[in-house]
């Protein structure tokens, strides 16, 4: 799918094969994938994590306004992560202790993050915020802008954490064999928390790059981040069941969606076509996966 839309949108498109707008297309990679590779963990234990858009948002929010009251750059980063470990804390404390369905406790974070991220400023931008944290988005070290260096450090403790750790064997076990974790004496409950507890803390990290981005905290900034994460991964291969999935493929999903966006916007089709195309991509690809196995 990546390769074709390439191809067709090169050909369809002048403007699409022009160095600045591949490497727009690979920023905006980049904020994706920050969310995709924990929302690849969460799939993988058989969950979903609906509340990543609105945690990012009410966590961009929380920066701005810590950032404009304190002038510190410190303050504003700890603000954002603390803001995203805390409901992913609480949506795996759900899940784990509470037995709630990953859909419903996650969806229900959504709710409470919107709605708190729009009562804090009664549903305006937070402006003013300092440069320093702008920085954190138009930076860059050498050729390479700073969300691109942030995706690809991120992305290396993730393969470690996921195939080279033992938290990696544990998250593929509550998937795919939970007895087997429990008779070598690992714990779900602490594995599940810490799987959620891991992608709040990335749309934490996310809302810090849109903050950046826009010089501002918004209170719907982050809306429809989940959705597009979730599609990411599923293009990729990673299955809603037995713990079956892989990070190059959550990768290459990302990839296959931001060029989709791309092309899409440059044709200047409206972008409501844009989620309308993406979900009827991930369609197209779970049938064709579902072929695939039928066939094996």
């Amino acid at each position: 799918m990546l390769l074709v839309l390439l191809v067709v949108f090169a050909l369809v498109s002048p403007g699409f094969s022009t160095l600045g707008n591949l490497t727009n297309i690979l920023i905006q990679s980049a904020f994706l994938l920050v969310v995709a590779l924990p929302m690849t963990m969460v799939i993988l234990t058989e969950g979903l994590d609906l509340s990543v858009g609105a945690v990012a948002s009410l966590a961009s929010m929380a920066i701005a306004m810590v950032a404009l009251a304190t002038g510190s750059l410190g303050a504003a980063i700890g603000t954002g992560l603390f803001v995203g470990f805390i409901f992913g804390a609480a949506n795996g404390t759900m899940i784990a202790f509470l037995g709630i369905p990953p859909f419903v406790a996650t969806l229900g974070a959504f709710g409470v993050a919107q709605g708190l991220s729009l009562v804090m400023s009664d549903g305006q931008s937070v402006t003013g915020i300092p440069a320093s944290l702008s920085d954190l988005y138009y930076g860059a070290i050498g050729p390479l802008p700073l969300p691109l260096v942030y995706a690809g450090l991120l992305y290396a403790v993730f393969h470690w954490l996921l195939y080279r750790s033992r938290f990696g064997v544990a998250v593929r076990a509550l998937g795919g064999n939970r007895e087997a974790l429990l008779l070598g004496g690992r714990s779900i409950q602490a594995g599940l928390i810490a799987v959620y507890a891991l992608s709040g803390t990335m749309a934490g990290f996310t809302a810090l790059l849109m903050a950046g981005r826009m010089s501002a905290g918004h209170p719907i900034a982050g809306l429809g981040l989940e959705f597009d994460a979730i599609a990411a991964v599923a293009l990729g291969g990673t299955r809603f069941e037995r713990g079956q999935g892989w990070l190059v493929g959550s990768l290459l999903g990302v990839l296959t969606i931001s060029v989709l966006r791309s092309g899409i916007t440059l044709l200047s089709i409206p972008a409501a076509a844009q989620v309308a195309s993406v979900g009827l991509m991930v369609i197209a690809a779970m049938i064709i996966d579902r072929r695939r196995s039928e066939a094996r």
